[in-house]
């Protein structure tokens, strides 16, 4: 059975940081590409950032330069370091992996306070 975990979300000030982890099992975690989506109240979910199974990488626009994603292939756990945080990287953050098929965590929720 399939699951990702995530965790490390929780109230930060503006400028500030966070590191969120996605623990996952019951897959060949190398194999996977895995990325990071968050949805905002009101909006729809979108993209943070990826990071494929050969090591190439994309960002959302808004979150470059401050986002960075990384994978531990040892510990199967896929991290997102946020830096510099805004009011509207506000959201639940979802860990995602795909290779056939798709999985999503439960989500882990940020929120930043000015």
């Amino acid at each position: 059975q399939v699951q990702l975990v995530e965790s490390g979300g929780g109230l930060v000030q503006l400028g500030g940081s966070l590191r969120l982890s996605c623990a996952a099992s019951g897959l060949i975690f190398s194999s996977y590409n895995m990325g990071w989506y968050r949805q905002a109240p009101g909006k729809q979910r979108e993209l943070v950032a990826i990071l494929t199974s050969t090591a190439n990488t994309k960002y959302a626009d808004s979150v470059k330069g401050r986002f960075t994603i990384s994978r531990d292939n040892a510990k199967n756990t896929v991290y997102l370091q946020m830096n510099s945080l805004k009011p509207e990287d506000t959201a639940v953050y979802y860990c995602h992996a795909s290779l056939l098929v798709v999985y999503w965590g439960q989500g882990t929720q940020v929120t930043v306070s000015s």
